[in-house]
């Protein structure tokens, strides 16, 4: 085996000017946090390397100033090629400013991207992105300015339009396990997540770049289990044992929790907690009346993660298999900094496989954030008032779940309600309108459902809205609500109104369990 065991500054070393650094991670869990450290304090201390380039496939960060902020640096960074943004604040801003170049590929045509650069592939041709800003017809996911080249082209093949995304060659890969033994052979059994670690080792290693591993432990040879090798030494040239925990968390705030690696199950008693009945509790209320037995489904962040809370609390959590787009399948899904993670999960898969079910039509139902709508039933939830927050998986996940689930507050910004007598009422309504005439950006687009005839929704807590074979159309009103007053004038549009226009279901609005269980 050639790899080599080596310090922390001995291992940076090895970053040269121009190359393409690749980063595993899922938002703030399995950070290689001490390379990405150690790179920053390089460059401030010797103004070495220069010109890089980023890649990391889910958004990383901490929300502060941790993970992948640490590239951001004048002269260190030059272009961007990432997932999602917002949780690096500092890069994105540096983006936002035209210090770098910068692209926003969706998620999961990044994580097939490092599993076709290690096959030595031209890249990846799919639907996923289409009629979306990552069409080369609308902006070709170029997120600032200063970015010019192409990185995405149109085609037909077979009569379909694609999307082609141009390989990306990968020169150094940064990676976080667990252990490593004397060969250098890495588990990553004490991580919450896989990632796509093991693609990203084989891509920078068949392109004959360098391969870094920060591992928590180094142990003798044989003594790893195989199974649980997710990177074999042959892909290795550097191993760093980091000392630092603060540099080797599990997750940021989180030293190790065995729940989150799956070595230990918890009692559904330590996971329910009934929330109370906001606005938020209406809209997850309301989603969750979506669901059939047997679906299989995923949860974005913010308001959708309330579904799970709905389907405990109604006793219905065999009704519907959680994902999450990081790879686990079944359990609890986590939130805040243990995003990613689920406990007590049936399987815990690489996250590009996670994305190969998901881009095949493989989930169900989605639930996801509503940020922006506008009249033809676009979406924005990745660009707001210039700033990049990138569309992580969103593309893939809205693109191709049969049914989708936009869950978000009608208005933004100091929204209050009160919930009496099992209706709602308005108490301060928000500054922002979130039902626009046209979105900033378009994140899923309304026209690409009605060509594939999708399933959508838009459920807030007073109005609920269905994409309709002629547009974006009102079919649901809390009780309590002035149809005028607080739904149409609310928005920047008039939207398309069913003659069946009804009240949203009265359970909804009382402070009890709903009883979903009994009605299918």
């Amino acid at each position: 085996m050639n790899t080599k065991f080596v310090s922390l500054e001995e291992a940076i070393e090895q970053v040269k000017d121009n190359d393409t650094v690749a980063t595993s991670g899922f938002v703030q869990v399995a950070n290689p946090e001490a390379l990405e450290w150690a790179l920053g304090k390089r460059f401030e201390e010797t103004n070495s390397p220069k010109d890089l380039t980023l890649f990391y496939c889910a958004g990383q960060g901490d929300g502060n100033n941790r993970a992948v902020n640490h590239f951001a640096k004048e002269g260190l960074l030059k272009r961007v090629i990432a997932g999602h943004m917002n949780s690096a604040p500092i890069l994105s801003d540096f983006i936002m400013k035209n210090k770098c170049e910068a692209y926003n590929i969706p998620q999961g045509i990044l994580c097939a991207m490092v599993r076709n650069v290690a096959a030595k592939k031209v890249g990846v041709i799919s639907s996923v992105g289409l009629h979306t800003f990552a069409d080369p017809r609308i902006e070709g996911c170029k997120s600032n300015s200063i970015t010019t080249e192409d990185v995405v082209e149109l085609i037909n093949i077979a009569g379909r339009e694609q999307l082609f995304y141009k390989a990306i060659n990968l020169d150094v890969a940064f990676i976080k396990g667990s252990y490593a033994d004397t060969r250098g052979n890495i588990s990553m059994e004490k991580e919450g997540v896989p990632t796509e670690a093991t693609s990203i080792a084989q891509a920078v290693h068949n392109n004959g770049g360098t391969v870094i591993v920060q591992v928590d432990n180094i142990v003798k040879a044989g003594s790893l289990d195989p199974k649980l090798v997710k990177i074999p030494g042959i892909y290795v040239d550097y191993v760093v044992e980091v000392e630092d925990k603060n540099l080797k968390q599990q997750c940021y705030g989180v030293d190790y929790e065995e729940e989150l690696a799956g070595k230990t199950s918890l009692s559904g008693g330590a996971l329910n907690v009934k929330a109370s009945l906001n606005e938020r509790k209406i809209i997850a209320r309301r989603g969750t009346m979506e669901i059939e037995k047997g679906n299989v489904g995923n949860l974005g962040i913010g308001v959708p993660e309330m579904v799970s809370s709905v389907v405990s609390e109604e006793g219905i959590s065999d009704w519907m298999t959680l994902t999450v787009e990081s790879g686990p399948v079944g359990g609890s899904p986590q939130a805040k900094n243990r995003f990613g993670t689920s406990i007590n999960a049936d399987a815990i898969l690489d996250q590009p496989y996670q994305f190969d079910f998901y881009d095949g039509g493989g989930l169900d139902i989605t639930f996801l954030g509503l940020a922006e709508a506008d009249r033809f039933g676009n979406l924005n939830v990745s660009k707001f008032g210039g700033r990049v927050a990138g569309c992580g998986g969103f593309i893939d996940i809205s693109q191709n779940a049969k049914k989708v689930v936009f869950c978000g507050s009608f208005t933004a910004g100091g929204l209050k309600v009160e919930v009496k007598d099992g209706e709602l009422k308005i108490l301060n309504e928000g500054k922002f309108k979130k039902f626009v005439k046209d979105v900033e950006q378009i994140t899923f687009s309304g026209e690409y459902a009605r060509l594939t005839n999708q399933e959508v929704y838009y459920i807030t807590e007073r109005a609920v809205f269905k994409m309709m074979p002629e547009g974006i159309t009102l079919i649901e009103i809390a009780p309590g609500i002035d149809l005028k007053k607080d739904v149409l004038n609310q928005m920047e549009f008039t939207p398309l109104i069913s003659k069946n226009l009804k009240l949203m279901d009265k359970r909804i609005f009382k402070d009890e369990v709903m009883n979903l269980k009994f009605d299918k």
